[in-house]
Order: structure tokens, then sequence, then C-alpha cells
């Protein structure tokens, strides 16, 4: 008796074990969500494109191996294109095209590339926007990536953290956390634009949590997903300061 309920108490914790792993391998992250919806939309070859914060190069599968380089990495890193096949209604393979996604680096609202196909560097044939580099002599494809690119809580490159907050104009909002004791006293946000609200203030690098402040209430930084709770139990935001 005792061997079968110890024999059924190890079944149970690897059931309980396989339906954990199951579940956090189904926990994929929001970039992992917006790639593979992406690679969703890609259904023939063009020129390069933008969709929000990435850009989808295409090219046809003749070739062994295709590359890209960008300028923005001194074109150090070779990143490789992958290939996506398609399907009939039989689920009969009916045809297949590469493709490399481009998560833009923030700030960067345009670019220069070349591509590297069966070992040749080249220009995108497919992008007629070149540019001639002075510096290396050669043509470079060209991508122009403007963009809104919203104001976020962040380290500026002086090193100071910007915080942001939105919402409606006409209000005093406050900034506090760790770095004041939580006294939300300290540090009035300063309205830079109608609902958008803006402090700096220069910490050293560590972890942070913080809170903004209207009148009573403290409210997180719905600008950034990263939460944590203050010392009486509120939902508050985390920063790491590199």
């Amino acid at each position: 008796m005792k061997r079968n309920l110890l024999l059924f108490f190890f079944a149970f914790l690897l059931t309980g074990a396989e339906v954990f792993a199951a579940e956090k391998v189904q926990r994929l992250t929001d970039e992992e969500l917006d790639y593979a919806e992406l690679v969703n939309t890609i259904d023939t070859v063009k020129a390069p494109y933008l969709r929000g914060d990435y850009v989808i190069f295409t090219s046809d599968s003749s070739a062994r191996h295709i590359g890209i380089a960008f300028d923005f990495e001194g074109f150090k890193t070779i990143h490789s294109f992958k290939i996506k096949k398609f399907t009939d209604q039989e689920y009969q393979e009916s045809g297949s095209l590469c493709f490399y996604i481009l998560r833009l680096p923030k700030r960067i609202l345009a670019f220069n590339y070349r591509l590297i196909v069966d070992g040749l560097w080249t220009i995108d044939p497919l992008n007629p926007s070149t540019v001639l580099s002075s510096e290396a002599n050669l043509v470079l494809s060209h991508f122009d990536a403007s963009r809104n690119i919203p104001s976020v809580t962040e380290k500026n490159a002086d090193g100071k953290i910007k915080f942001v907050y939105k919402g409606k104009p006409g209000q005093q909002i406050r900034v506090g956390g760790n770095f004041t004791n939580w006294d939300s006293w300290i540090y009035q946000m300063t309205e830079v634009a109608p609902g958008l609200y803006q402090f700096e203030l220069p910490l050293p690098p560590g972890k942070y949590e913080y809170a903004f402040y209207a009148g009573i209430t403290s409210f997180p930084d719905s600008g950034n997903p990263q939460k944590c709770y203050t010392p009486d139990g509120k939902t508050a935001s985390l920063l790491i300061v590199d």
C-alpha cells in the first residue's frame, strides 16, 4: 500500500512537471510574438518595407546563402536570411523565398546596408535607393526608416534617466521611488508638451523602483513593462540602470 502511494505521488509530480514545461514553452515574449506575426505576413518577394519598428527584407531562394550587413554595426556582422516555404491546398510545397527581419535599434531613422549573396557583396537589387560611400568608395543600399518613436522612460546619452509620463494636460505629476525613500514630494515633473511630462535625474548603475504621483494617488509607468511592488504593496515600475 505504501509503495503504491509513493508511485502515485511520483507520477503526480511528473505529470505536473510536464504540464509546467508545456506552459513554459507556450509563453512567448512580446518580441517573439511580433516576429511570428511578421513572418506570417510575408507572402512575396519585394522591396524592403517598414512594419512598426521592424524592416522586412526578402529575396528569391535561388542562392545557397544570403546575408545582410548594416552600417550602424560597422558592417562587422553578417546576418543570415531564413527560408519560408509555402504549401498548396494538398499540403505540397508550392514555392519558397528568403527573408530577414530587422528589429530597428532605437533612434535609427535611416541606414545603409549591403547583401552578401553566395559570398559576394552586392547592393539589394529590389531596393532602388542607393548612396555612394566616399570612405569605402562603394555603392550601398539605403533605407529610410523614418517613424514615430514614442518617448519613454530611459537612460539618455548623457547618462541621466529621463522619466516620461503621458496623461491629461494641466496636471501636477511627481515621480518618487526607492531613490527618494518613497518620498513623492521631492521631484516635480515638467509638462513639456500637452499631456507629456518629463523629469531628468542622474542615477548611478543599480536597480530602481519608482512610481508616478498625482495628488496622493500613485500609479506605475505605463510605458515600462517591468513592474514591482512598493513597501506598502502597491504596483510600481522597475528600472535597471547599467
